[in-house]
C-alpha cells in the first residue's frame, strides 16, 4: 500500500511539472507566456513556465533564483534582456523540483550554481543532471547560511529546516528588504509537502516560524507561484499550517482514517482566499504525510 501511495505521489509531482510547463492543445504543449515584473529597484520576477524566477541585477551581472521547467531558458534570457544587458553570472536553486531547476542547462559559460546542500544531493538523483549535464548542478552549497556579494549587491541564503522539501532555501536581498521564499511559501493554499524529497507536514509550520523570526528587516516576499506578499501574509500562513496540524491531531485522536479525514477537511472560514491545492496528491497527501509523522 505504501509503495502504491509513494508511486502516486511521484506521478502527481510529474504532473505538477507538466502543468507548470504548459497546457496541452491538439497533442502539443503550449507553454504559458513568461512575463517580467519589477519588484524593487534592480530586482524583478519572471512569472509563468514554472516557479517564479527572481532576477537580481548586480554590478558583476545577473543573479537568477530558479530556472523554471525545461525549455524556458532562452525565454528567461530574452526577458532579462528587456531590463539589462548584463550576463547571468549566478543561478540559485531554491529546491530540487523540475519547475525550479529545469532550465539550468540554458545558463552556460562562467555561471556559478548555488543551492542548499540537501537540495544538491536531491538534484543529483534527477535525470536532468546525469552525465555531462552534471555541470549544471550546484558547485557551491551551504548548510545553514551563505552570504554572496557585498554592499547593495549582497545576498544572504538561509536554511531553516524541512518544509516543502528537505532543502528549501530562503534567498534574501538585504538592501531591498526582500526575500525569495521558493515553494516553502508558494501560495495561499494547503502546502505541497513532498515527503519523497524530505518534506514534512509537521515541521512545515515550525520551519516557517523560524524563517519569520530569523529574517529581519523584510517587507516583501517573492513567493514560489503567486504574487509578491508581505510578512503579515507569512504570519497568516504559519497560523494556517499550525491549525492544520492541530486539526489532523484531532482526527487521529478521534480514530479517523486518512480517507475519512480527507473527506471531512475544509478550509477554516477565517482563512479567506485560501484554497486546497490538488498538486502532489492534494490534501490527501498532506494528511497522509502528517499521519505518518504523528503516528511514529
Amino acid at each position: 500500500m505504501k509503495r502504491i501511495f509513494a508511486l502516486g505521489m511521484l506521478l502527481t509531482l510529474g504532473g505538477l511539472s507538466i502543468w507548470a510547463a504548459g497546457q496541452t492543445r491538439g497533442g502539443a504543449q503550449t507553454p504559458p507566456p513568461l512575463e517580467i515584473q519589477k519588484v524593487k529597484d534592480n530586482l524583478y520576477q519572471i512569472t509563468g513556465g514554472g516557479g517564479n524566477t527572481g532576477v537580481f541585477i548586480t554590478e558583476a551581472g545577473v543573479v537568477l533564483v530558479d530556472t523554471k521547467n525545461p525549455g524556458n531558458g532562452q525565454t528567461i534570457l530574452d526577458k532579462i534582456k528587456t531590463v539589462t544587458d548584463k550576463p547571468v553570472v549566478t543561478v540559485i536553486n531554491t529546491h530540487t523540483h523540475g519547475d525550479h531547476v529545469g532550465s539550468n542547462e540554458a545558463f552556460t559559460g562562467k555561471v556559478e550554481f548555488v543551492a542548499q546542500e540537501n537540495t544538491k544531493a536531491l538534484m543529483e538523483k534527477m535525470d536532468n543532471f546525469k552525465g555531462d549535464k552534471a555541470k549544471f548542478l550546484p558547485g557551491k552549497t551551504f548548510k545553514d547560511k551563505l552570504t554572496l556579494g557585498k554592499g547593495k549587491d549582497q545576498i544572504e541564503l538561509y536554511y531553516f529546516g524541512k518544509a516543502h522539501t528537505s532543502g528549501d532555501s530562503w534567498v534574501v536581498f538585504p538592501a531591498l528588504r526582500t526575500v525569495h521564499a521558493g515553494d516553502a511559501f508558494a501560495f495561499k493554499a494547503t502546502p505541497i509537502v513532498d515527503a519523497n524529497n524530505g518534506g514534512s507536514a509537521v515541521e512545515y509550520p515550525r520551519t516557517l516560524a523560524k524563517a519569520a523570526a530569523g529574517l529581519k528587516n523584510i517587507d516583501s516576499i517573492i513567493t514560489g507561484h503567486a504574487a509578491v506578499m508581505t510578512p503579515a501574509d507569512l504570519k497568516e500562513y504559519i497560523d494556517f499550517n499550525n491549525d492544520f496540524i492541530t486539526w489532523v491531531q484531532g482526527e487521529i485522536k478521534a480514530g479517523k482514517t486518512v480517507d475519512q479525514a480527507t473527506a471531512e477537511y475544509k478550509i477554516p472560514e477565517k482563512y479567506k482566499g485560501y484554497t486546497v491545492t490538488t498538486f502532489l496528491g492534494g490534501i490527501k497527501n498532506n494528511i497522509q504525510v502528517a499521519y505518518n509523522e504523528l503516528k511514529k
